[in-house]
């Protein structure tokens, strides 16, 4: 059980409460490991789930896509919620009915808003791309037409909780002494190394953060 309160009542962890997580700086670590965000909006066809990248600051969590976009014109002024998962491990129980996933997850809730404000625009797409990896300064300078094409949302991570899973199996006493086994498939996601487009003409050689990344997990780039 996380040590800190949660941070709404909305965000309380109510099944699998002792596996709550509500320290900020935890909460922000498992952020930071992850690449895509699963958004969530309410539009009038019904839910809508999009896999989105992402980028933050200390307070504030930023999604952006084609100013065309459904999900963030209708999430836009709106409640959204977006979650971000890890899975790290197969548990494998005596029983399939007791198999399980060690993982860490962040759930954010609260209100979609879209940035207005160029400057703000520019820094918030600076922080979603340099999330991935570290890019904006590589490449050409965003155009106005570009910026004109790219709509921007913020959410506040005051509402922001974490479930993390670790470890062995959990089974039933009777099974302990049987026979099936029972342990953890570690999964692990990692870089490879970068290599130049087919259609690469230029002449400027591969940023060295580029390369510095293989090998690693995004947990460590």
């Amino acid at each position: 059980m996380s040590d800190a309160p949660a941070p709404s009542a909305r965000t309380t962890l109510r099944r699998g409460a002792d596996r709550a997580v509500y320290e900020r700086t935890r909460v922000l670590e498992i952020l930071d490991a992850g690449m895509i965000a699963h958004v969530g909006v309410q539009t009038p066809d019904g839910p809508l789930v999009l896999p989105m990248a992402y980028g933050r600051d200390d307070e504030k969590l930023y999604l952006h896509g084609a100013a065309a976009n459904h999900l963030l014109g209708t999430g836009k002024g709106h409640e959204i919620c977006a979650t971000v998962t890890h899975i790290d491990g197969l548990v494998i129980a005596r029983t399939p009915f007791h198999n399980s996933m060690n993982y860490r997850s962040v759930v954010i809730r609260g209100l979609a808003t879209k940035i207005e404000d160029p400057d703000e625009k520019l820094r918030s797409l600076k922080l979603i791309t340099d999330h991935v990896v570290a890019n904006w300064d590589e490449g050409r300078e965003v155009s106005e037409i570009d910026n004109r094409k790219t709509l921007v949302l913020e959410m506040a991570l005051e509402e922001a909780s974490a479930k993390v899973r670790s470890g062995d199996p959990v089974d039933e006493e009777d099974d302990m002494a049987g026979p099936w086994w029972a342990g953890v498939i570690p999964v692990e996601t990692r870089f490879g190394e970068a290599y130049a487009a087919a259609d690469f003409t230029g002449s400027n050689e591969m940023p060295p953060q580029y390369g510095a990344v293989a090998g690693k997990t995004p947990d460590e780039r």
